[in-house]
């Protein structure tokens, strides 16, 4: 089952309890407090991972909850850190955060493999009461408790990573296309909208080069406004590098090959993606580069139909092939064609990413810019609860200098137990 879309509920631990309790032992009396700290919520992480094509699994298990971290307890002893759990997702998944009015804001888009960005963090563990030890307060009968973990609802989307994308009319070849230039095996047959999902495949050519082209379901005119499958699908050619056309210039379809390229053209022009999930490198679908494949021609009966498709395409700029996806001609000639676009228009991105990165360095004034789609580049939590930890000779220095209470969550290495008869 292919699904696209889902919502789901994800909930991080709280932080446990922080322990208030004084040392007992023998020939040590008034041992001071001993009390350890709560143990960290776990936090839920969405996770790009190659092995997933599909959020199907997500559709009928929609509710994830981290553990919660453990109390503490006596002798200092600092209650367990609830485990992380990690969420698998296709590469090219985009996740929003859906608000108390029902609107989605984008807060990631995992396009590379093994990206992986917080969902929802996990509560800061409470102090114990040796935290609260002063030479003002030898005794103190206060713990915190821990904080409670973050709570979402979350609305995933997968757009298809894909070179290549294959648009058209229904029933014009696309799929049988696709077929004969990888292993996919899509679902042929002589009747419309055959294909209800979009297919992914690798095209391999000479020379170990390769591209990845994908078959999306067909459009019809008023597509735009729901019609036949609607543009549902078209956001999976969002990230697509050339478009294209599949026309059927046989008499078989009944309809003229000239305005059925127009047709499909005007509704790319209707489309409108989400802007905050579009590649901000990318071109509007309708200003991308796109190349026209004429279908069918081992069926055509009058060549006056191609030639007039031909004229068509060289008046709009477009490259034309006159192809049969059953037979095989023209085929080869189109996938050459189509490479030197993708090669192209990936340079070209590439390059732009990189000046933007390093644009970026410099606003910051460091080399390690964060990552645009919330993946690889951000502080990990430990790294962030790193930062917020004092060194324990600093912590020991504070507490005996009498200074005030503190207030920071997260320290991690307990106060000395201040004897009171010392």
């Amino acid at each position: 089952m292919f699904v696209d879309e889902v919502d789901i509920n994800v909930s991080a631990g709280h932080g446990g309890r922080g322990a208030i309790s004084f040392r007992r032992e023998k020939f040590i009396p008034r041992g001071g407090p001993d009390g350890g700290d709560g143990g960290h919520g776990g936090s839920v992480y969405l996770l790009s991972s190659p092995h997933h094509n599909t959020l199907v699994s997500y559709r009928f298990h929609p509710d994830f909850d981290a553990p919660r971290g453990a109390n503490g307890e006596g002798s200092l002893r600092t209650g367990k850190s609830g485990k992380d759990i990690e969420l698998p997702v296709p590469p090219g998944t985009v996740a929003y955060r859906i608000d108390e009015f029902g609107h989605a804001h984008q807060f990631a888009d995992l396009i590379g493999i093994g990206d992986r960005v917080l969902a929802a963090k996990g509560g800061i563990g409470g102090r114990g009461n040796a935290r609260f030890t002063s030479s003002t307060n030898r005794t103190p009968r206060r713990a915190d408790t821990g904080m409670p973990g973050e709570v979402f609802k979350l609305r995933l989307r997968m757009k298809l990573l894909a070179d290549v994308g294959i648009i058209g009319y229904p029933n014009v070849g696309k799929s049988t296309l696709i077929a004969r230039v990888s292993a996919a095996k899509p679902k042929i047959a002589d009747y419309p909208f055959t294909t209800l999902v979009p297919n992914l495949g690798v095209v391999a050519l000479s020379d170990d080069r390769s591209f990845v082209m994908a078959d999306v379901p067909g459009l019809i005119e008023g597509a735009h406004e729901g019609k036949g499958l609607g543009h549902r699908f078209l956001g999976h050619v969002e990230r697509t590098k050339v478009l294209l056309h599949i026309v059927d210039v046989s008499e078989a379809s009944g309809r003229d090959p000239v305005e059925e390229l127009e047709v499909i053209r005007r509704e790319l022009e209707q489309y409108v993606p989400n802007a905050d999930t579009l590649d901000p490198d990318a071109l509007p679908l309708a200003a991308r580069p796109q190349v026209v494949a004429a279908n069918r021609i081992d069926i055509l009966g009058d060549p006056l139909r191609l030639e007039a498709l031909r004229e068509h395409a060289a008046a709009l700029g477009l490259t034309f092939h006159a192809i049969s996806a059953v037979t095989g001609e023209g085929v080869p000639a189109l996938l050459e064609t189509l490479w030197p676009y993708v090669q192209h228009v990936s340079a070209e991105r590439a390059l732009q990413r990189s000046r933007q990165a390093a644009d970026a360095g410099q606003a910051d004034g460091s080399d390690d810019a964060p990552s645009p789609h919330g993946g690889a580049g951000y502080p990990s939590a430990a790294e962030a609860l790193a930062k917020t930890t004092r060194p324990a000779a600093e912590l020991a220095h504070s507490t005996n200098a009498g200074g005030p209470e503190r207030d920071e969550p997260g320290l991690n290495v307990p106060a000395e137990p201040v004897d009171p008869d010392a």
